[in-house]
C-alpha cells in the first residue's frame, strides 16, 4: 500500500497559480497511476486530472484543460497539480490518489488509496 500527503494549498487571490505536491512513501511509486480530486462545499467530489505511471498519459475533466497540468516525478515519489488563472470556483479539498494500475483512471472507484486532502480558497 502506498500512503500519500498533499501540500501546497492555500488562501490565494482569483488569478494566482499554486502548485499542490502528493507525496508518496511505501510501495514503488511507479506502478501505480495518479489522480487529482476535488471536493467544494457541499458538492461531490469530483475527477480533475489523472496520469499514467509511467508518466507519459494524462486525461483532464472537461474544462479543466489548460488552466490544469499534471505532472509526476518517479524518482521523487511525487505528483504534481499545477493550476494557473485561479478562480473563486475552484475553492475544494484537493486530493490526491493511487491506482494500482499503470493506465490513467478517471473514476474516483478505481483508486484505492488517498490523501487527506490540502484545501485551496480563491478569493475574489
Amino acid at each position: 500500500q502506498v500512503q500519500l500527503v498533499e501540500s501546497g494549498g492555500g488562501l490565494v487571490q482569483a488569478g494566482a497559480s499554486l502548485r499542490l505536491t502528493c507525496a508518496a512513501s511505501g510501495r514503488i511509486f511507479s506502478n501505480y497511476a495518479m489522480g487529482w480530486f476535488r471536493q467544494a462545499p457541499g458538492k461531490e467530489r469530483e475527477f480533475v486530472a489523472t496520469v499514467s505511471a509511467s508518466g507519459l498519459s494524462s486525461s483532464y475533466a472537461r474544462g479543466l484543460q489548460g488552466r490544469f497540468t499534471i505532472s509526476r516525478h518517479n524518482a521523487k515519489n511525487t505528483v504534481y497539480l499545477q493550476i494557473n488563472n485561479l478562480s473563486p470556483e475552484d475553492t475544494a479539498i484537493y486530493y490526491c490518489a493511487a491506482a494500482s494500475v499503470r493506465g490513467t483512471v478517471v473514476e474516483d472507484a478505481g483508486y484505492g488509496t488517498w490523501g487527506q486532502g490540502t484545501q485551496v480558497t480563491v478569493s475574489s
